[in-house]
């Protein structure tokens, strides 16, 4: 019941979220606050990071050792003892009460836990979580559990990154691009790799390519990597360069190495969940669970000491061939089951650096009979591969790899490994190893990005050009019998003029509201639809811009109309949004053959 100028829009319906002209992108000049922001956060996510490790190495040599230091220390040098049983369920008792009685989301390796507050908890996280999941992961690492630190910096830098988006007026699309800004510092600072940093943001969290989220996460990548020298030190974290002479079928053995990769993954990923279904159909409270877990490490660790805390020692031993092949095998085997059972138990560690060891592992052992006379190329090849199909992140995987290690020769053989890792392990398994976690509390996630169709098209497209309308001079009384008479009408019908001008729109309610006043029968509509708040579309407008019209508004029939003479020119109803969608999906669907043997003569 409205009038719209034909040159100007009073009231911007969409409140600022839709844009009227297409363009590359949406990012405004909001994106420069967003990086003077993702300053600070890339800077608390590095010494985040620091502290996570020095707090990890203050457990480790304090439990094993009985020393008082931050300098990181090799499990590997613990004796066989009673106290290697005792201490990882200690350990894990103890993180067990802190998730209970603390925060239930310190619980697992935090990148489920990340995605979750970012596409479910509008990206808010708690300070309890920013406190409690870098200690949890510490007691866990630190008494002996088989993980990495950079699910939990990842949780962390992201917990900072939130909360200090929480002290401003920032939407959530605002508060996910600084949670995820904090994460990627946090894991830039361990392993010194800002490209595979940002790459994982890319592909696992921020669940969008906008270069409002992407060049804030950039520069606390780059903010972190300048801070590393400091808190880190110089140079790759596993510094190697091959030197590996592959024949011309090199790159088919690199993909074979990405097949058995993918396979280890989709196995491992299998056994993970089934384990975890067996601690759910145990007859206690998961409270108890970690020290469970932390049992099956101790005796492990009793096997193979090697086998427990992180175990960087581990994969730069596999890169530069210090490890023998039955040390080899006893560390994968030892480690791939205490690691499974301590993770299924909901104790607090990450899953990357496992994830290495187990590619790298393999990759070495396959490497023995690979081409190159070097198994630390194929442990490299096996531990991206690992990566980036078990995290379905094959582009974080591959330039994760070639930055620990500083080698960009190994790039295409990287590349090759992963992406066929990645391949096999999306044919195998709906879910990943992070998404099937989330799947089994009701969430479904889809992981892949395409563009909009309804930014691509245009209201003149999609619109219904035989629009039927009603008359300015049609009286109130005449409206209503319209609308009573008719079997079949539409909700609301432009009005028009004797020029074809929109003068507003008249619905059935509006006629129902009528018919109980009779002073108005003898009124045109010409008096009574006319108002300026009416929302209409141009016919160059996306259809984008119309769907958030009738989302602001709540109409389901937008008239578009010229943008200089006012005329109608057609009218859009949400069935017409349906089926545009239904085209797109045809697209998808729709396999037939347009080069034929017989096309030649049917075009005749």
């Amino acid at each position: 019941m409205a009038q719209h100028p034909p040159n100007n829009r009073p009231h911007d319906f969409t409140g600022g979220l839709s844009r009227r002209e297409a363009g590359d992108f949406t990012t405004d000049r909001r994106v420069l606050l967003l990086v003077g922001m993702s300053i600070i956060v890339g800077t608390a996510g590095a010494f985040a990071a620091w502290c996570l490790v020095s707090l990890i190495a203050l457990v480790t040599n304090v439990i094993w050792f009985g020393e008082i230091g931050i300098q990181p220390a090799s499990l590997a040098a613990v004796p066989r003892s009673l106290w290697v049983v005792l201490v990882p369920p200690l350990g894990g008792l103890v993180i067990g009460l802190m998730a209970r009685f603390g925060s239930e989301k310190i619980r697992g390796h935090g990148i489920p836990e990340a995605i979750e507050a970012i596409l479910i908890g509008g990206s808010r996280m708690s300070p309890k979580v920013a406190v409690l999941k870098p200690l949890s992961s510490a007691i866990s690492i630190g008494t002996g559990g088989p993980f990495g630190a950079e699910g939990p910096i990842i949780m962390t830098g992201g917990a900072i990154g939130s909360l200090f988006a929480q002290f401003f007026h920032m939407s959530a699309a605002e508060r996910k691009t600084l949670l995820v800004a904090g994460a990627a510092a946090g894991m830039t600072a361990i392993f010194g790799s800002p490209i595979a940093a940002v790459m994982l943001a890319v592909e696992l969290l921020l669940f969008e390519w906008k270069p409002r989220s992407f060049i804030p996460v950039a520069v606390a990548a780059c903010v972190s990597i300048c801070w590393r020298p400091l808190l880190f030190g110089v140079g790759p974290l596993f510094p190697t360069h091959f030197q590996v002479a592959l024949p011309w079928w090199g790159i088919f053995a690199c993909a074979t190495m990405g097949i058995i990769s993918g396979l280890q993954s989709g196995l491992l990923t299998t056994l993970l969940y089934r384990i975890e279904d067996l601690f759910e159909a145990l007859p206690i409270q998961w409270m108890w669970w970690p020290a469970l877990g932390g049992l099956v490490i101790g005796l492990g660790g009793l096997i193979e000491p090697r086998a427990m805390g992180v175990g960087y020692d581990i994969i730069d031993g596999l890169l530069n061939n210090r490890l023998l092949a039955p040390a080899v095998m006893s560390i994968l085997l030892m480690k791939t089951i205490i690691w499974l059972f301590a993770l299924s138990s909901g104790t607090s560690g990450g899953v990357l650096a496992p994830l290495l060891i187990f590619g790298g592992a393999l990759g070495w052992l396959v490497g023995l009979v690979m081409p190159g006379d070097d198994p630390g190329f194929w442990a490299l090849l096996g531990m991206a591969a690992m990566m980036g199909g078990t995290m379905r992140a094959p582009l974080t995987g591959t330039f994760f790899a070639m930055e620990i290690t500083g080698d960009v020769s190994t790039l295409v053989p990287l590349l090759a490994a992963t992406v066929v890792a990645y391949a096999v392990t999306v044919l195998l398994l709906r879910r990943s190893i992070l998404t099937e976690k989330i799947a089994r509390r009701g969430q479904h996630i889809t992981r892949e990005y395409g563009v909009d169709p309804f930014e691509l098209s245009r209201a003149r497209e999609i619109m219904i050009s035989d629009v039927d309308t009603l008359p300015v001079a049609m009286t109130v009384g005449e409206a209503c019998d319209f609308f009573a008479s008719q079997q079949k009408t539409h909700r609301i019908y432009p009005v028009v003029d004797a020029t074809g001008r929109l003068a507003g729109v008249v619905s059935r309610a509006d006629a129902l509201l009528w018919q109980g006043n009779p002073d108005l029968a003898s009124q045109t509509l010409a008096e009574n639809a006319t108002d300026d708040s009416v929302p209409v579309g141009h016919p160059d407008d996306t259809v984008a811009f119309i769907a958030d019209l009738m989302l602001s508004t709540g109409d389901g029939r937008i008239p578009i109309v010229d943008p200089t003479s006012g005329k109608l020119c057609g009218l859009i109803a949400r069935k017409d949004l349906l089926r545009l969608r239904s085209s797109y999906r045809s697209a998808e669907l729709d396999r037939r053959p347009y080069l034929t043997a017989g096309s030649k003569s049917k075009s005749r």
